[in-house]
């Protein structure tokens, strides 16, 4: 099988589906009790057999390295062992933007300990970018210098944000970044603003976008969410899951990859007893038992 898809973005080629990370790091925006679940649920091990099913697809970009989940590198790290592929690691970092004497020197501290551990992107998370947005001058204040610290790191700089002014405003006013994270769905799961305009402002970038939250943290299902995003996204835009289990990671690498080249997705569906009368299977067991 070919490597998945991938775009451009400076000299690194990332998939376009991209390995998302809270479903590793327990954050389900379901409950309590959910997050509770997959952070008991998911060792290092476990992660990393979900990684293994990734990157032997070409499915070579993680979001979400972090220095608060060691055991999510050491997953990154056994996968890339088992597979011999090296995989394109992205930071989301929260800053300190307050006015403490030693707020600058926090902010450095932050990004130096992701530089050290490998990533390759680094895009201040939502909680900073969007902080920063200042809709009446139109620009995302101070953020010019968090980047260029980025870059002096040798990290590729890039943006996350809940806010498509991020997008705008980093465009308009010639920010250095490379890429952008924008939350997409197709039910405006934790979207700003209807779908529809978000969909504008991804195809007016002048950079790729990561989409993330596809399937609204599940309230979508994956041919309902994954069809959306991959049917409305440009060619250069990359979408951001995440999985349980190495059975998801593959289900998801083969619809999305039917979904890009208008087939019928290989892998079985769901059986239950009210699909019984549609289940060609079903059909021929019970017509061979008649016999």
């Amino acid at each position: 099988m070919p490597d998945f898809p991938a775009t451009p973005i400076e000299h690194l080629s990332v998939s376009r589906l991209i390995i998302g990370s809270n479903w590793f790091a327990g954050f389900s925006h379901t409950s309590q009790a959910r997050d509770r679940f997959i952070r008991d649920t998911m060792t290092a091990e476990r992660i990393a057999d979900v990684l293994e099913v990734f990157f032997n697809a070409g499915v070579n970009t993680f979001c979400g390295i972090s220095t608060n989940f060691p055991h999510m590198d050491d997953a990154i790290k056994d996968a890339e062992d088992r597979t011999g592929r090296r995989c394109i690691r992205i930071a989301t970092p929260h800053l300190d933007l307050s006015s403490a004497p030693d707020a600058m020197s926090n902010a450095a501290r932050t990004l130096d300990a992701h530089a050290a551990i490998g990533a390759d992107f680094c895009m201040p998370h939502q909680a900073t970018t969007d902080a920063l947005i200042d809709r009446v001058n139109r620009r995302i204040t101070g953020m010019d210098k968090y980047l260029a610290m980025v870059r002096e790191r040798g990290m590729i700089p890039g943006l996350s944000t809940h806010m498509p002014e991020a997008i705008l405003y980093a465009d308009e006013t010639g920010l250095d970044v490379a890429t952008y994270i924008q939350i997409y769905n197709a039910i405006g799961f934790l979207m700003q603003v209807e779908v529809d305009w978000v969909h504008r402002v991804i195809w007016k970038a002048k950079k790729p976008v990561m989409t993330i939250k596809p399937l609204a943290a599940g309230r979508l299902m994956p041919i309902a969410g994954l069809g959306f995003a991959w049917g409305t996204l440009r060619d250069q835009d990359m979408v951001t899951i995440g999985t349980l289990t190495p059975d998801e990671a593959a289900e998801v690498i083969e619809l999305s990859l039917a979904l890009l080249e208008r087939r019928m997705p290989e892998f079985d569906l769901q059986r239950t007893r009210s699909k019984k009368s549609i289940d060609p299977d079903a059909l021929k067991s019970a017509m061979a038992q008649t016999i």
